[in-house]
């Protein structure tokens, strides 16, 4: 049996009940430092991987978001203290493709990176431009002007599983199935926060819909409002509104593993050998954001924010022929049909606290 399944079974059989919610077993499965999908460092992304991004399409999109980035030094006055800040850094290529555009620009950049593989690998390829910081918490004492940004970083993080009963939510627990596999047991929300949460949930579905309750997107989201810079936030990944997680057509929820560029939803097994993702609740996001003083600027589908970002580069030809592997780069990152409506962008204000 791999290691990590061997550990979890030992997990499973030192717990009083025998089980232990699916937050825990996606945690253990994607973060633990020697056997978890992304706990042992950077994976393969693009053809070569087990997905592609917004990233291995080429360096356009760290362009965009360079320019973007650059338009709010300069609105707030260019201050000496501006700071592009990542978190979700992978193996640094979206902050490499970021800087060859700020170029000489007196702006600083900030990777939040609390592991040390990533770290590493991040200044093998960026070196001395830029700084790192282990948590959001150390953003509560400065910069005091900047613009953060994050691609694919709320999908890839823990989430609790709740079903529809037919007359109230339950919690999906994992447990053994008796062999080397496991299944899921429903029961009694495992904790206060989660019990709050599914109060909001309508109560209207189909009996066995299930859903995926992201808390960790929310404590997220909290903290990042603590942070002590004034600026936007782009927040670009994969997702719905809330009503789209309540369609019939989703009533198996969105978890789901992906590995060499197939997806399933067979989430509990070769735990630690593939990526598991789910997508966000961009309505539950917004509403716990702007409860925290974030103030929501622009949310729309990646094509067209991307495209409205866009319009500064593409005028700059003025009627020169567009160099084509960049407008390639610019269809898979725009058009329908690839990532421009599967990917969702959400811009937010952060006033000064």
């Amino acid at each position: 049996m791999p290691l990590l399944p061997q550990m979890l079974h030992e997990q499973l059989a030192a717990t009083p009940a025998g089980r232990l919610p699916f937050e825990q077993v996606m945690e253990l499965a994607l973060y633990h430092p020697e056997h978890g999908y992304y706990g042992a460092g950077p994976r393969r992304i693009g053809r070569e991987g087990d997905f592609f991004t917004s990233v291995s399409v080429g360096s356009l999109f760290g362009k965009l978001l360079a320019m973007r980035a650059l338009q709010e030094w300069e609105a707030q006055g260019e201050p000496e203290d501006f700071t592009i800040i990542e978190q979700g850094g992978h193996d640094g290529q979206l902050a490499e493709d970021i800087l060859s555009t700020v170029g000489d620009r007196p702006v600083r950049y900030l990777i939040v990176e609390p592991n040390p593989r990533y770290r590493e690998a991040q200044t093998k390829r960026l070196g001395s431009r830029v700084r790192w910081v282990e948590n959001l918490a150390a953003l509560r004492s400065g910069p005091k002007h900047g613009f953060f940004l994050c691609n694919e970083l709320p999908d890839a993080f823990p989430v609790h599983l709740v079903r529809w009963s037919g007359e109230r939510w339950e919690e999906l627990f994992v447990e053994a199935d008796g062999t080397e596999a496991f299944r899921f047991v429903p029961g009694d929300c495992s904790n206060d926060e989660l019990e709050e949460e599914v109060k909001h949930l309508p109560h209207d579905l189909e009996t066995g819909h299930t859903l995926e309750i992201n808390l960790a997107m929310l404590r997220w989201i909290r903290e990042l409002a603590q942070a002590a810079f004034r600026g936007a936030i782009f927040i670009a990944d994969y997702g719905l509104d809330a009503e789209e997680f309540f369609a019939d057509s989703r009533a198996g929820g969105t978890i789901r593993r992906y590995r060499q560029h197939q997806m399933d939803g067979h989430v509990l097994e070769d735990l630690g050998g593939c990526d598991l993702t789910t997508h966000i609740n961009f309505t539950r996001l917004i509403a716990e954001a702007l409860r925290h003083g974030l103030v929501e600027r622009e949310y729309d589908l990646q094509g067209r924010v991307l495209g409205r970002m866009a319009m500064p580069w593409l005028q700059s030809f003025e009627g020169r022929p567009l160099d084509a592997a960049m407008m390639r780069q610019f269809n898979s990152l725009t058009h329908p049909a690839f990532m421009g409506r599967s990917f969702r962008c959400l811009i937010l204000e952060k006033p000064a606290r």
